[in-house]
């Protein structure tokens, strides 16, 4: 049976069998009551008369005791100054929802609730005002609605009196009040044995499923996305389980890159923060000190304003590289690539290098021990911005009066394998990984005299990946460094291929 299928039996039951049960026991719970009343105050009237005319058996529950003051009041009116037989009346009222007052020339002498009396005090009728309302008394409405019967009578010093049998009428008979709560709580047994037949009948193939997603969506909530959901049926809420759980695979996958992200972003603002601050920190000292006269002569004059430029520069190449690596990281940078002979452009790297590094006494080898047409499919422009920031590394933490770079370029089949090794200070084995992350240096401190902004080598890893290649680094403290990465060939058969698909392009 499909889950609508289901679903429409299930609001058939839980609307006809509630109905059909409170209905019989309703009628079986007011009968009964109704007998009560009839039994306890004398009411001879039907159901629906009792119901929409309460009034009428308040009115007739106090009908005895009110026979029998007016009674004494015209064979024995002292008794009704004796507050003992004022009280045993009373008494008796309070049974019925109902109590009595004395009031003797203006003044009241007992009140038998003066809770309820006080709210109503005003509006008492004086005396020998007319009683032909119900059945010999009077309806007082407003908030506190109440039925009050009234009994003038002379003392024996022929001082006017009355006495008042006040009812509530908020109070509702307790017999009905009975019946409105066994009538709901018999519909909410009702209700739950109904619930609880269609739980056991569609437990199995809707709610079970369902729970199991509950409590995935509960383990997501609180962050636990290893939680599996297995699909359990071929119906619609398997098929839900299977979606879910889809769902929750790329919710993971994009969380954690989301996390990374957002880890990756945070340090990249620290960074560039302190990175900032130290270039700036110098510019506003050396022209404070231009600005206080310290730079009193021509060259102390010369020494601040280059010292200035040096630090706007060094500001410069951090927020061009920070917008190259930004450019590169969002794929916004496009790459042209082109097939380069390895050989032609390595030599052309080298010597622009040579004279630079020769100027910083520092030697250059290059050893190319691949085929002399081997081409490669890169972008010059940006393979070369990679050669540089190597190199330009090695350099700044070259330690040696007499320094070393090599070049080396071996074959690795589908690959070429480029090793540029210098004879600097080296780095340790556990930070060989971490020298390609944005901003990280080997300086215990990231003031550095050396300068530099951190972003050259991890720029050089985004390239090289955006190529198909890899890189990776090693070395030994206090020996030297060696960082590799590899490039993609361009073999002779690739090239025939793209020259006959061009020419067919051609020729269409």
């Amino acid at each position: 049976m499909k889950i609508k299928e289901r679903l429409m039996v299930a609001f058939l039951i839980i609307i006809t069998i509630p109905i059909i049960m409170v209905s019989a026991v309703g009628g079986a719970i007011i009968t009964h009551q109704m007998n009560a009343i009839e039994k306890s105050y004398d009411v001879e009237s039907n159901t629906i008369q009792i119901l929409i005319n309460p009034i009428q058996v308040l009115n007739r529950m106090t009908r005895t005791i009110c026979n029998n003051i007016e009674t004494c009041a015209k064979v024995s009116p002292e008794k009704l100054e004796d507050k003992r037989f004022l009280a045993e009346i009373n008494s008796e009222l309070q049974e019925k929802y109902s109590y009595l007052v004395l009031r003797k020339n203006g003044r009241y002498l007992y009140i038998g609730d003066k809770n309820e009396f006080e709210p109503i005090k005003e509006d008492m009728p004086d005396y020998g005002a007319d009683s032909s309302g119900i059945d010999g008394g009077y309806y007082l409405s407003g908030e506190n609605p109440c039925l009050v019967k009234q009994q003038d009578f002379l003392t024996g010093d022929g001082v006017r009196a009355t006495v008042f049998v006040i009812t509530d009428m908020d109070t509702i008979l307790p017999q009905i009040r009975a019946s409105a709560t066994q009538i709901a709580v018999s519909f909410i047994l009702i209700i739950c044995f109904t619930a609880t037949i269609l739980t056991l009948w569609i437990y199995s193939s809707i709610l079970r499923p369902l729970n199991t997603l509950k409590q995935a969506t509960i383990y997501m909530r609180e962050g636990n996305l290893d939680y599996e959901v297995r699909a359990e049926s071929d119906d619609e809420i398997g098929e839900l389980c299977e979606d879910f759980d889809k769902m929750r695979i790329r919710l993971k996958r994009l969380i954690e890159e989301r996390l990374q992200y957002e880890e990756e972003s945070r340090v990249l603002i620290s960074n560039i923060s302190h990175d900032l601050k130290t270039p700036l920190t110098a510019i506003k000292g050396y022209a404070e000190g231009i600005l206080d006269g310290v730079a009193d002569t021509p060259e102390k004059m010369d020494k601040y304003l280059r010292t200035i430029y040096a630090k706007a520069s060094d500001m410069t190449s951090l927020v061009d590289e920070l917008s190259l690596y930004a450019k590169i990281d969002c794929d916004a940078v496009p790459y042209n690539f082109n097939h380069l002979n390895l050989e032609q452009y390595f030599s052309d790297c080298v010597g622009d290098l040579a004279f630079d590094l020769e100027v910083k006494n520092i030697e250059i080898g290059y050893f190319n021990y691949t085929d002399k047409s081997q081409e490669i499919l890169a972008d010059a422009e940006q393979l070369k911005r990679v050669i540089n920031n190597i190199i330009g590394n090695s350099v700044k933490y070259m330690d040696k009066k007499k320094g070393l770079i090599n070049i080396r370029i071996r074959d690795a089949e589908g690959y070429v394998q480029v090793e540029i090794e210098d004879n600097g200070k080296g780095i340790e084995k556990e930070e060989c990984q971490k020298i390609f992350e944005r901003f990280y240096r080997t300086d215990a401190s990231r003031n550095s005299s050396r300068g530099g902004t951190g972003l050259g080598l991890s720029i050089a890893k985004k390239v090289i990946e955006d190529h198909g290649g890899q890189i990776w680094a090693s070395g030994k403290e206090g020996v030297g460094t060696s960082i590799f990465f590899t490039l993609k060939k361009w073999d002779a058969e690739q090239k025939g291929k793209e020259d006959i698909e061009h020419e067919q392009d051609t020729d269409y």
